[in-house]
C-alpha cells in the first residue's frame, strides 16, 4: 500500500488538477443552490452560459429546486477525455465506481464511442421515456453513413455539425485563384503560407474533417475501379497527398478553434478548415449594412458528412438524476431551438446565437426558421451526396491524427521547403507525394493494431520513425532543386 500510495495520488492529481484550474461559465452559486450538476465539455463560453442558465431555468420550472451547473473546461476534446479517463483510472485505483463528473457534453462522436467501449457513460432513460423522438422524422439512427445515437443508447447526439472552408473574399481575388469549393482547391501552391489548419491531435473534430477528405479521394476511386484492395491503396495514397498539400501551404497549426476564422477575417491568412458555426459566426460578424460579407463558410460539396455532437451521462455520476434530466432537456424542443434561435426570441440565447443545428429533423419548419440565426440552412437537406463508409477508414481514425503530425506537423519547416523547390523548379512532385511508410496496407495491418495496444514506448518509437523518414524525404527533394 505504501508503495502505491504515491501512484494513486498522482493519479488523482493528474485528473483533477486541470479541471481545478479551468472551471469556467459555472451557473449559480454552489454554496446556495439546492442542487448541483457537474459537465465536463470542449464547448465554448457562449453554449456553456446558454445551457446553463438555460437548464437551471428549466430544472427550478421542474422542481423548485435552484440548480448549480459547474462546467469542467480543461481544454479541447483531447484534453477533456484525458483528463476524463485518468479520473476513471484513479477511482478503480480507489474501488470507486465513478468520479465526480456526471455529464460528457460534446466533442465528437468518436470519443463518446470510445467512453462507451471503455465502460464509462451509464444508458440514457430518455429512450425508454420518449421512444417517440427515435424515428427517422425526428432523431434517426443514423443519416449519412454517421451514427446518430449509440447503438446500445450510452450516447445521443444533440445537434449536427459539419466541417467546411472558410475564406476572405478579399485576399482570395488578390491571390487570383478561384473561390475555394473543395477540399483539392486548398493544394493549390497560391496558398503557400496562407493557410490556416488546426493541429488534429488536440480536436477530434479535426480529425475527423482530414478523415472525410481522405474517404473522399477513395470513394472516388471506388467508384471508378470497385471496390478492391488495390483501389482503396489508391485512394488512400491520393487522400495522404492532399493531406500533404494542405500541411505543406499551411500558415500554422493552431490548437484554438476560434483562431482560423478570427485570421481569415482579419486577412492574415486566406483560407481555413473550420467547422460550420464558427464559419457562420464569422461570417456575420464582419457583415457590413449592404449585406455583404468578406467571410464565406461552405460545406465542400461530396466532400464532408453531417455528423453530431452528442451528450452522454458518465456511470456512477453523482447527480444522476439531474444528469437525466440535463439530457432529456437537450432532446426536448426547448433545448433543441437554443442551437439556433436569434438573440432575443423567445427561447432564444440572451447574449450571443450559438450557430449550431439542431439534430431534430422535425423543427426545421417555416415557423422555427423564421427565427432561426441560419433561417436558410437545411442540413437534412444539403449533404453533398456524401455518405461515410467507416470500413475504409474508421478504423484508422486514431492513426490519422498521427500521420497527419508525423507527415505534415513535426517536418513542417523541411515540408516547406521541398513544397517550395518543387513549384519554382517543376520537378521532384512524385518524390515529395511518395508514402512508402504510410501506406494504406501497412496502415491497417501495423499502425492501427500498434496505436490500439498498450506499449506506449512502441508507439513513440514507430512514430518517430515515420517523422524522421519524411523529414528525409522532404530534405531530400530540397536538395535535388526540385528535380525529378
Amino acid at each position: 500500500m505504501k508503495r502505491i500510495l504515491p501512484v494513486i495520488l498522482l493519479l488523482v492529481a493528474v485528473a483533477w488538477l486541470p479541471i481545478q484550474l479551468r472551471r469556467a461559465s459555472s451557473v449559480g452559486e454552489a454554496g446556495e443552490s439546492d442542487d448541483r450538476l457537474v459537465v465536463i465539455t470542449p464547448h465554448n463560453d457562449s453554449i456553456r452560459k446558454a445551457f446553463g442558465e438555460a437548464f437551471a431555468a428549466h430544472w427550478r420550472d421542474r422542481t423548485g429546486r435552484s440548480l448549480y451547473v459547474d462546467w469542467r473546461t480543461p481544454g479541447g476534446t483531447a484534453e477533456v477525455v484525458r483528463v476524463i479517463e485518468a479520473g476513471f483510472k484513479a477511482a478503480e485505483r480507489l474501488g470507486e465506481d465513478g468520479t465526480e463528473l456526471d455529464v460528457f457534453f460534446g466533442g465528437g462522436d468518436y470519443e463518446f464511442r470510445k467512453q462507451a467501449k471503455l465502460g464509462h457513460l451509464a444508458p440514457l432513460e430518455v429512450f425508454d421515456e420518449h421512444p417517440e423522438w427515435f424515428v427517422d422524422h425526428i432523431i434517426p439512427s443514423d443519416f449519412s453513413g454517421e451514427s446518430y445515437h449509440d447503438p446500445d443508447e450510452l450516447w445521443v447526439g444533440v445537434c449536427v455539425t459539419q466541417f467546411g472552408i472558410i475564406h476572405n473574399r478579399d485576399v482570395v481575388d488578390r491571390l487570383g485563384v478561384p473561390v475555394p469549393r473543395q477540399w483539392t482547391d486548398l493544394t493549390d501552391f497560391s496558398y503557400f503560407g496562407r493557410l490556416a489548419m488546426a493541429d488534429p491531435t488536440k480536436s477530434g473534430s479535426v480529425t475527423r474533417a482530414i478523415e472525410m477528405m481522405v474517404q473522399q479521394q477513395m470513394q472516388e476511386v471506388i467508384r471508378r475501379e470497385g471496390d478492391t484492395p488495390a483501389a482503396r491503396a489508391r485512394g488512400w495514397k491520393r487522400g495522404m497527398n492532399l493531406l500533404q498539400g494542405l500541411g505543406a501551404n499551411a500558415r500554422y497549426f493552431t490548437d484554438s478553434a476560434s483562431k482560423i476564422p478570427h485570421d481569415v477575417a482579419q486577412g492574415d491568412a486566406a483560407a481555413g478548415l473550420a467547422i460550420d458555426f464558427y464559419g457562420r459566426s464569422y461570417e456575420e460578424k464582419v457583415r457590413l449594412a449592404d449585406g455583404t460579407s468578406r467571410v464565406s463558410w461552405i460545406a465542400p460539396e461530396g466532400g464532408t458528412s453531417l455528423s453530431v455532437d452528442p451528450v452522454a451521462v458518465f456511470r456512477g455520476a453523482p447527480h444522476a438524476e439531474v444528469a437525466q434530466e440535463f439530457v432529456r432537456f437537450c432532446l426536448s424542443e426547448e433545448g433543441q431551438l437554443l442551437w439556433n434561435l436569434k438573440v432575443g426570441v423567445e427561447g432564444g440565447p440572451r447574449e450571443r446565437a450559438l450557430r449550431r443545428l439542431p439534430i431534430r429533423r422535425d423543427l426545421y419548419t417555416p415557423a422555427h426558421l423564421k427565427d432561426f440565426t441560419d433561417g436558410d440552412a437545411l442540413p437534412y437537406e444539403r449533404t453533398g451526396g456524401f455518405v461515410y463508409q467507416p470500413e475504409l477508414t474508421q478504423k484508422a481514425f486514431k492513426a490519422l491524427r498521427e500521420i497527419f503530425r508525423a507527415m505534415c506537423m513535426d517536418p513542417h519547416e523541411e515540408m516547406g521547403e521541398a513544397w517550395v523547390a518543387v513549384h519554382d523548379l517543376g520537378g521532384g512532385i512524385d518524390e515529395f507525394h511518395r508514402i512508402d511508410e504510410i501506406a494504406y496496407d501497412r496502415v491497417m495491418g501495423e499502425l492501427v493494431p500498434l496505436l490500439d495496444g498498450d506499449d506506449e514506448l512502441a508507439k513513440s518509437r514507430r512514430l518517430l520513425e515515420i517523422s524522421e523518414s519524411f523529414r528525409r524525404q522532404y530534405r531530400a527533394v530540397t536538395a535535388k532543386g526540385g528535380q525529378p
